[in-house]
């Protein structure tokens, strides 16, 4: 072995000793919860995405009226995405009607979001209004897509990998079935016939066919850890089926579900928007980004503006919760290296050097 190979593999095991001096010097009498969240807090692209979404959920909900049973909240924007004011033409290029107001220059006298900020659509709605109710209907399927295969995929992992046998077999087979059928076409299908009963119909339903990579992921989970000796502890003290996955393993395998959930709901809004861009998604007179797309996808050389901002807020979305998913996945895996810096490998030496002197 030369002498450079030698140094480089010195130096790697100092590098891995190092870091695992700084983790068990950091967790020391921390618990797992406290842990996971140091790590997600350390995530700077998980942390700066989990900031923009929710300001962006803040900002997007609070814009117009809605009502939830007997409550009523009045948004802040003085227009519905139902109404139909003016169209405006003055101050806009080449004749055109509906361009929008909204002004970054502070040196310019019209600084400022203006009376339509996103301009106009071709029957004069107000098209700020019509991208906030967009981006109510896609976060709404967002979620609730997410919500519903994340529990049909756990607990369909769970019984397949905690009974195995027949009843693994059968769930496995099911799961490989939905898995042949293609996504957009089974979407294409639901969003024909359901479509027409709203956002919330049309999410539930989508819900119900794209668990299978979740249960897959979790299945696997369950089929290691039911092996493990905390398992067969609680067997031996008495502990029923359901406890064992309930209180044992489901808390184990919680960063696997969580992890896949994010990236469930981060294809569920690239989903919704491209059944709506086919028109078998969320239909008019209700409205959603993909449908807004759809409907000005003509206007891209004329009135680019009606293109621009659903895009924007698809891509804002759909990157804020892969971040987040990305931070949560190296919160949750121990066996995710982070980088540390050359103060703190310089620390970690100086403890490792004096705790040998003291052994000396």
């Amino acid at each position: 072995m030369s002498i450079l190979s030698r140094f480089k593999r010195s130096e790697s095991v100092d590098s891995d000793s190092s870091q695992v001096d700084i983790f068990n010097k950091e967790t020391e009498g921390l618990s797992q919860g406290q842990i996971v969240l140091r790590r997600f807090l350390r995530h700077r692209g998980a942390i700066i995405s989990l900031a923009v979404l929710s300001s962006l959920l803040i900002f997007v909900f609070s814009a117009l009226d809605f009502k939830l049973g007997p409550l009523k909240y009045h948004g802040w924007w003085k227009y519905n995405y139902t109404e139909q004011p003016d169209l405006r033409t003055q101050g806009c290029p080449r004749y055109l009607a509906g361009c929008p107001t909204l002004s970054l220059n502070p040196l310019s006298k019209s600084f400022g979001l203006g009376d339509h900020p996103f301009g106009q659509d071709d029957i004069g709605r107000d098209y700020f209004a019509l991208v906030m109710r967009g981006a109510q209907r896609s976060i709404l399927v967002m979620f609730i897509i997410g919500a519903v295969a994340g529990l049909i995929g756990t607990v369909i992992g769970a019984l397949s990998g905690f009974y195995r046998g027949t009843l693994d077999a059968v769930l496995m087979r099911f799961t490989d079935f939905i898995i042949t059928i293609p996504t957009i076409i089974i979407g294409s299908v639901i969003g024909f016939h359901f479509g027409n009963l709203g956002a919330t119909f049309l999410a539930v339903y989508l819900g119900l066919f794209t668990w299978t990579g979740l249960s897959r992921l979790v299945r696997g989970e369950f089929l290691s850890l039911r092996e493990r000796e905390f398992v067969d502890a609680a067997r031996v003290a008495g502990a029923s089926d359901r406890r064992i996955i309930f209180k044992h393993i489901l808390p184990n395998a919680v960063g696997v579900i969580i992890v896949s959930v994010t990236l469930i709901m981060s294809g569920a809004i690239l989903l919704e928007t491209g059944l709506s861009y086919l028109g078998f998604g969320v239909v008019a007179p209700d409205v959603s980004l993909g449908l807004l797309i759809s409907q000005y996808q003509d206007s891209f050389t004329t009135r680019p503006w009606l293109f621009w901002y659903p895009g924007i807020f698809i891509i804002v979305i759909a990157l804020c919760v892969n971040f987040i998913g990305d931070g949560l996945r190296d919160a949750f895996d121990p066996r995710q290296r982070r980088r540390i810096s050359r103060k703190e490998r310089a620390v970690a030496r100086q403890v490792s050097r004096s705790g040998q002197g003291s052994q000396a």
